[in-house]
């Protein structure tokens, strides 16, 4: 690989960057903060838009902002190597084709784009053009999961060549798309990758890390002779891209970042089944209490402040007990009449999330936050952080964190970023009892 490559990941939620570490993440994407990232010693950047959060109108606009400062950034800073992958989610809920489409009118022309959903870490592999989860040791086809019933995101596909026809409408045909099996990749695919051209669509199998490295090397040696790819990815073929060496801090020793080995707070906003679970098991466990957060009282017309007060009231009661507090949202998929009126509502949870942050005990060991759009609240509103670095992963899939020392509330607070559908049932314990290890 080019060391002076810069690889630059525009992610849809804070859950991207879960496999990396020493690189930042940055909140905001003004030229500045832009050109300050850029002149980072890591290779990779990550610029969270948090756009899976967004509507598709302000999705694209967000993009497009970003693309268009970006373009200028790089100009400004003179890097002429760079390379851009649109980060989102391993079960295929996103805004596919629209962020991939504006990245291209702002930064392209790109020869081709590829479409790389495998997370190895989270069970996630691609065979024979189909994306599979793991369920139980066995492989699903991610179409009969739960994810494809999200009611924004939905889909009908695991063969991700029909999947890009039924999310372009029929624009690119499936049988137009290139398909990188498992043999052509592991035999070597880099005279396929120098014959694409115009934005042809592609689509990539892995099974292993071994496979998305295998890719990666492809990738940078066809970038060697003047190929220009985009990339929608989930976290795997990033770290794949990047090689970086092992973390400075290995997982089972993170409790050393705890603030004088302080109990921490928990916030659990995403309800998928596995978070569920998750909640249910570390509510169980000693030295840990529960926080509800009634969120359908909103729908009754309840105002953000009426839930907010006693909720942060609860917490500074829990912890002056000595105790860890588990703040979670009211379990369950609530119904609404259209994606819109599910968004808005969105914004009224993720300000609650943000009070519930801006209100912690400023004594608190650490805090941990389940679920993607939950995080961007935890590290943009409540945290108020505009760029923040990468410690590392804490569970595979699982970064950690930690806010600057002149933070004005929390300095060095470590930050556990835990995406929603990661993780088994005991996925939260094992933060738990890891942070209590005081090291």
């Amino acid at each position: 690989m080019n060391r002076s490559a810069k690889i630059i990941a525009l992610d849809d939620d804070p859950t991207g960057s879960q496999t990396v570490h020493g690189c930042l993440l940055l909140l905001a994407w003004d030229v500045e903060t832009l050109r300050a990232g850029l002149r980072d010693a890591s290779p990779l950047l990550f610029i969270l838009g948090n756009t899976r959060a967004r509507p598709a109108a302000e999705a694209a606009a967000v993009t497009r902002e970003i693309c268009q400062n970006l373009r200028q950034a790089l100009d400004l800073e003179s890097v002429l190597d760079w390379m851009v992958v649109s980060r989102s989610d391993s079960t295929l809920r996103g805004h596919y084709p629209l962020e991939t489409d504006v990245i291209a009118a702002e930064l392209g022309p790109f020869d081709a784009h590829f479409l790389v959903p495998a997370f190895i870490e989270g069970g996630r592999i691609t065979r024979d053009s189909i994306h599979y989860l793991q369920v139980a040791g066995r492989p699903v086809p991610v179409h009969e999961t739960e994810f494809a019933q999200d009611s924004v995101f939905g889909f009908h596909h695991s063969y991700l060549p029909d999947y890009v026809a039924e999310k372009t409408g029929g624009r690119i045909p499936a049988e137009s798309v290139v398909r990188l099996d498992l043999a052509t990749i592991r035999q070597g695919v880099t005279l396929q990758l120098l014959a694409l051209q115009n934005n042809s669509c592609a689509v990539v199998d892995a099974e292993t890390q071994a496979d998305l490295r295998a890719f990666a090397m492809a990738v940078w040696a066809a970038q060697a002779q003047g190929k220009r790819f985009l990339f929608r990815s989930a976290a795997g073929l990033v770290s794949a891209l990047a090689d970086l060496p092992p973390q400075p801090v290995p997982p089972d020793a993170m409790a050393q970042y705890v603030r004088h080995g302080r109990p921490g707070v928990f916030i659990v906003g995403s309800h998928v089944p596995t978070s569920t679970q998750q909640l249910t098991q570390l509510l169980a466990e000693a030295g840990t209490e529960g926080v509800e957060i009634p969120v359908a009282k909103l729908l009754a017309g309840a105002s953000v402040t009426e839930l907010l007060d006693p909720v942060v009231a609860q917490v500074n009661t829990v912890f002056a007990a000595g105790r860890t507090a588990v703040v979670y949202t009211t379990r369950g998929e609530l119904t609404f009449p259209d994606p819109e009126t599910r968004l808005r509502f969105g914004q009224q949870v993720s300000a609650l999330t943000a009070g519930v942050v801006q209100h912690l005990p400023t004594a608190a060991g650490y805090l941990i936050s389940k679920g993607g759009i939950t995080s961007n609240d935890v590290l943009s509103q409540g945290l108020g952080l505009r760029a923040v670095r990468l410690l590392g992963q804490i569970l595979p899939g699982v970064n950690l964190l930690c806010t600057d020392a002149d933070h004005p509330r929390l300095p060095n607070l470590p930050v556990g970023v835990f995406p929603g559908n990661v993780g088994g049932p005991a996925g939260l314990v094992e933060i738990y009892r890891r942070l209590q290890l005081k090291g």
